[in-house]
């Protein structure tokens, strides 16, 4: 994939399992991202805020006048396809996207059939790096 055309299309990130402790790596991924100037939405039923963005418990929480292009995953692999169901529910969303050491092939071919682009097993903030 040719990350540099991919970012292109890219404004509005939903990262679930994303922890409002600095130490994690999904935090500090999202900052990243943010500081690169994309918004991110954080997924997770156990904050209120991060990075200064309202917290959802859910995708389909997340109100439909918020689009949303990638949604990038935190989760042990075997509940991605949890979140992988509320994404296609919702609608709209362009690529999921299973950060280092998540794959789930179920889910991506779920993804997949409903026209939704799958990256499995690889970071999003490197990828990002990567094209500049």
């Amino acid at each position: 994939m040719k990350f540099h055309q991919f970012f292109q299309n890219v404004k509005t990130i939903a990262v679930v399992g994303l922890s409002d402790k600095p130490e994690r790596y999904s935090y500090q991924v999202a900052k990243y991202l943010q500081s690169q100037g994309f918004r991110i939405i954080p997924v997770n039923p156990q904050v209120k805020k991060v990075l200064g963005e309202k917290a959802y418990p859910d995708l389909l929480s997340i109100p439909q006048t918020i689009q949303i292009d990638v949604i990038d995953i935190f989760r042990r692999s075997e509940l991605v396809l949890g979140h992988v169901k509320e994404a296609v529910k919702r609608g709209g969303v362009h690529t999921i996207w299973m950060q280092e050491g998540v794959e789930n092939e179920e889910a991506a071919k779920l993804a997949r059939t409903n026209g939704m682009r799958v990256v499995m097993n690889f970071c999003l903030m490197i990828a990002h790096k990567s094209q500049k």
